[in-house]
């Protein structure tokens, strides 16, 4: 008998499909023949850097972990909640001296970043009312769950900012990877793959990045990325995963010589703060080190303290301290769905903790605000 071809391709196609079901989701999805439909474009994007020198007020958004429980099938229900919240503070913030600039996402966009749906159904409708809607730039970082360290992963990611951070030939963009940085008026921000945190030259570029600015002009430098490098849920606590190993040892001691004020970060499903001191030759610093992965990710729990002995140790010629201000909650109750609010006034950085459906009247500092900086120079 002979099988039409059609049907010899169609019987090959199930042989592939069936094997790599048996390899696991991600082996699938190198398969999957969609494409990520790239992200719109802000209807106000940022203008280049020498253009916003003299902004030194506005503010910014951030926070992570959007992936939802059925990506690829539906609209991120969780993450939908928290987009709303957001352009709603963003019309209400427009006509302020403060109106929102820019959102960072440290990460973790949908489950499986291989999965071209996952980001089409789930994820990218909601972001293009943010940038559309919202009018704001949008600058995603890859976390673990883009497996953008895969040809495919790094593909999709690619393909869904395509429009929203700088392409490759940009001084600003790091040749051949997903690391990059942009400045808007006295503020500087750099966008940090912690998924390769081990990698020499993605640190030599991060290194020459923040040396080689002008702090005269950029008196508020933050990065952002996907791990953190202190927190106290199932990812930290006793559990000291390799990015955060490598952005303990490698880039803190780097954060603190270019006198990075905030690291934002993600991973962890939850929200959390950690405050460094540290002192140089020019004196005493401050280091704000926040966890905020409330974006539609199921919801962590505290699991413990991480064991900082040998950093401390490491650092002891910088006398770095480090205080755990605000800790996650032990029931999943005590963390909401939120998102974080970013007030820039000259070098003062104010932040709003904004939770969303059951946890609008979350107040993890007794309020819901806070100003990064010690009371004695407030």
């Amino acid at each position: 008998m002979r099988l039409h071809r059609n049907t010899v391709l169609s019987f090959a196609a199930v042989a592939l499909l069936t094997s790599a079901a048996l390899l696991g989701v991600r082996s699938a999805a190198a398969f999957d023949p969609e494409r990520v439909t790239p992200i719109v474009a802000p209807a106000t994007p940022l203008p280049p850097e020498d253009q916003s020198r003299a902004v030194t007020r506005f503010s910014f958004i951030a926070y992570g972990d959007t992936r939802g429980r059925h990506d690829g099938t539906a609209i991120q229900a969780e993450h939908q909640l928290v987009v709303n919240s957001m352009l709603t503070r963003i019309k209400e913030l427009r006509a302020t001296p403060y109106p929102v600039r820019f959102i960072l996402q440290s990460g973790d966009a949908v489950f499986d970043g291989h999965v071209a749906r996952q980001w089409n159904v789930s994820f990218t409708p909601l972001i293009n009312r943010l940038t559309t809607e919202g009018g704001v730039p949008y600058f995603l970082i890859p976390g673990n769950h883009e497996g953008s360290t895969s040809k495919v992963g790094a593909r999709n990611y690619e393909d869904a900012v395509a429009a929203l951070i700088p392409p490759e030939g940009s001084p600003r963009r790091m040749p051949g990877e997903a690391t990059y940085s942009f400045g808007y008026g006295n503020t500087f921000v750099l966008a940090l793959d912690s998924n390769i945190a081990a990698d020499l030259k993605q640190y030599q570029w991060v290194k020459s990045q923040l040396e080689g600015l002008d702090r005269s002009r950029y008196v508020n430098v933050i990065v952002y990325c996907h791990h953190a490098p202190f927190s106290s849920g199932p990812h930290g606590g006793s559990t000291v995963e390799r990015p955060t190993a490598e952005l303990r040892s490698r880039y803190m001691p780097l954060f603190n010589a270019c006198h990075v004020r905030v690291v934002f970060s993600g991973h962890e499903h939850f929200f959390e703060h950690w405050v460094e001191h540290y002192t140089d030759s020019s004196g005493l610093h401050r280091m704000d080190l926040v966890v905020s992965a409330g974006g539609g990710a199921p919801l962590y729990t505290y699991s413990g303290e991480p064991d900082l002995r040998e950093f401390l140790k490491t650092n002891a010629a910088s006398q770095v301290t480090l205080d755990h201000l605000v800790k996650p909650g032990r029931e999943s109750r005590s963390n909401p769905h939120h998102y974080l609010i970013v007030r820039v006034d000259g070098d003062q950085l104010e932040m709003e903790v904004v939770g969303v459906d059951w946890g609008r009247d979350f107040q993890p500092y007794g309020t819901n605000k806070v100003l990064l900086q010690d009371p004695a120079n407030k």
